[in-house]
């Protein structure tokens, strides 16, 4: 387990968590929960970046202790997303992680190519899926209404992409990211304490795009191109 991760991945990680660590003592120093939340989030995507089911596991408890978070902000879409639909998915992922290793390795899942027409489904579910909650989201009074049902768009395609391992899953976690930082610079405006949210979803999307590469490189040295 030394020698994992790369020198650039440890550094990706340890400059994630001293950013995080940075922002929330400057801006927050009380909301625990959004630091822990932060860095077992962090720590999720350095796994996921390797292909590893351990990232799914850690998204499973970040997704409780995001879900937590939104609702103390009445973000309700978040809240709803992570706790009724990523979370669930995370476990579902997880195990089918678990049950597709590369070559028996438990501890890097094999990667999966999806084709034009279970794209196109996908895309049809994604459209179901943010039309019902729209209109859920609305009739709870969430705040920022059509960010919030944008994030729940690019939630369901990260999560269904990362189901069936295809490496554009971290792709649709990076559009996530974006549209969270923006939600919660709006947050922030009202307590400045989120600005520490905003600055981990920033660190969260570097290492998104990060583990689209790796995994674009993985999933080349495993058809042996």
């Amino acid at each position: 387990m030394k020698n994992y991760f790369t020198m650039g991945e440890k550094l990706l990680w340890s400059g994630s968590v001293t950013l995080i660590l940075a922002a929330f003592f400057v801006f927050d120093r009380v909301n625990y929960l959004n630091l822990a939340a932060s860095l077992v989030g962090v720590t999720s995507l350095i796994f996921a970046a390797k292909a590893n089911p351990v990232g799914q596991a850690l998204m499973i408890i970040f997704s409780l202790l995001y879900g937590i978070i939104s609702f103390g902000f009445s973000y309700y879409g978040e809240m709803i997303t992570y706790l009724g639909m990523t979370m669930p998915m995370s476990v579902f992922s997880l195990v089918s992680w678990l049950k597709n290793p590369f070559n028996g390795k438990r501890n890097e899942v094999r990667v999966n190519r999806i084709h034009r027409k279970e794209v196109l489904m996908m895309c049809v579910l994604a459209a179901v899926v943010t039309t019902g909650f729209y209109f859920i989201l609305k009739a709870f009074g969430t705040a920022n209404l059509r960010l919030s049902t944008l994030s729940v768009t690019t939630s369901f395609v990260a999560v269904y992409l990362t189901f069936r391992r295809s490496p554009f899953y971290a792709a649709g976690y990076a559009a996530n990211d974006v549209v969270l930082i923006i939600l919660w610079i709006l947050a922030a405006r009202e307590n400045s304490g989120y600005i520490s949210v905003a600055v981990c979803f920033g660190a969260f999307l570097v290492n998104d795009l990060y583990g689209l590469i790796s995994w674009k490189k993985i999933e080349k040295r495993q058809s042996g191109e």
